[in-house]
């Protein structure tokens, strides 16, 4: 029997590039997200008859549709052996300028809903010894980089916790941590609001999510994706607070 891997944000991006790459190890995929045409023009395109992929619209900010998903992932009939949380957005306007329900739909998507869909899929993962939890942070987790790093910190600090009471039971949890991506996550912001920033800083999807896959498989609990940022990463934990706190409120 195939293995079943359910991705959120499936439809462009990183979550894209999960889906391709699990799909060419036959995994069979259940693609989530909000555009149900895209996902199903994905579904055809990297699907068999051997291995169908199943499509599954939500938006995961209504409690309803995700609650939906949440029942897929422990359907005991239908196990899903990887789960990969991956759907996201960002606030751009600053905290003074924000609205206070775009910020709740933010900490929702990017923390709440990586939480509900674990909790759903970890007692049957259990029961059959064995699977793997993939939940896309972000290296703004170890920055002050407003909400949307503060929501990113909750996600790498529930990866670490469920990895290290799971492992031993056959569940590996994993909090995969990228830079900035060349994804359409920018683009859907405007164009004014891209970072100006040289390419060597933008990395690639592919590279990203094979790295995630890789650590996930390994049971790492957190991976700073791509060299350059794990070359950074360590800067984090020795520069004075107010340096820190300079660098992110300028690339913001």
């Amino acid at each position: 029997m195939p293995v079943t891997a359910l991705i959120t944000g499936a439809s462009a991006g990183l979550g894209q590039e999960f889906a391709r790459q699990l799909a060419r190890s036959g995994v069979r995929l259940v693609l989530v997200a909000r555009d149900e045409s895209r996902l199903r023009a994905l579904a055809e395109e990297l699907g068999t008859r051997s291995v169908p992929h199943e499509v599954l619209a939500a938006d995961l900010t209504v409690a309803a549709e995700l609650d939906r998903v949440a029942a897929r992932l422990a359907d005991p009939d239908r196990p899903v052996d990887i789960l990969i949380n991956n759907a996201g957005f960002g606030v751009y306007a600053g905290f003074e300028r924000s609205t206070i329900a775009d910020e709740r739909r933010l900490h929702e998507l990017l923390s709440w809903v990586p939480l509900r869909l674990a909790h759903a899929a970890v007692p049957g993962m259990l029961a059959r010894g064995s699977g793997w939890i993939l939940n896309v942070a972000s290296v703004a987790a170890f920055t002050p980089t407003g909400t949307y790093g503060a929501a990113k910190a909750a996600v790498v600090s529930l990866s670490r916790s469920l990895n290290a009471r799971y492992r031993r039971r056959g569940i590996r949890v994993t909090a995969l941590c990228p830079g900035l991506l060349a994804t359409e996550f920018h683009e859907r912001m405007g164009e004014d609001h891209l970072p100006r920033l040289p390419a060597l800083a933008w990395a690639r999807t592919e590279r990203v999510a094979r790295e995630g896959l890789r650590a996930v498989r390994a049971g790492r609990p957190v991976l700073v994706s791509d060299w350059r940022y794990r070359l950074m990463q360590p800067l984090t934990r020795i520069l004075p607070a107010r340096v820190l706190e300079r660098v992110s409120t300028t690339t913001e």
